[in-house]
């Protein structure tokens, strides 16, 4: 709790202003959007893979998105695949998507799907910021 905490408090600046909704994605998105959420006081909603066939059946729990500036919120992006699905399930729903706000970036800077779908990426760290020199014997 104290780790997601303090990523919580250090992602908050890097919230764009506007942002209406956190969107966190299944399955590491959805503790740091509730961190996140908890920080900053706006809603969140919590995104599925996949809507499932019973309950609500809804892909997006949570805080209404339709029609709103909503935050994509993921744990790492490597390749963005996810997000690039998952943000236009958000769209398709009437979400005004435009970011995705994650934890580590390990993309090492190739963004080709993010960019080709219109998402830009906002990230606390980047794999070579945790990189880790170790000792030679």
């Amino acid at each position: 709790p104290a780790i997601l905490r303090e990523v919580a408090e250090r992602l908050v600046p890097l919230v764009p202003q506007g942002t209406e909704v956190l969107a966190g994605l299944e399955l590491g998105g959805v503790p740091v959007a509730t961190a996140l959420s908890l920080a900053t006081g706006l809603p969140a909603a919590f995104v599925r893979k996949e809507a499932k066939p019973y309950g609500t059946a809804k892909l997006a729990e949570g805080a209404e998105i339709t029609g709103k500036h909503v935050l994509v919120v993921e744990d790492v992006i490597t390749t963005g695949g996810q997000v690039v699905i998952s943000t236009g399930d958000l769209r398709s729903l009437g979400a005004v998507v435009d970011s995705v706000l994650c934890v580590i970036d390990r993309s090492g800077g190739d963004r080709s799907q993010l960019d080709a779908a219109g998402i830009g990426v906002l990230s606390l760290f980047s794999s070579a910021d945790l990189e880790v020199e170790r000792p030679t014997t």
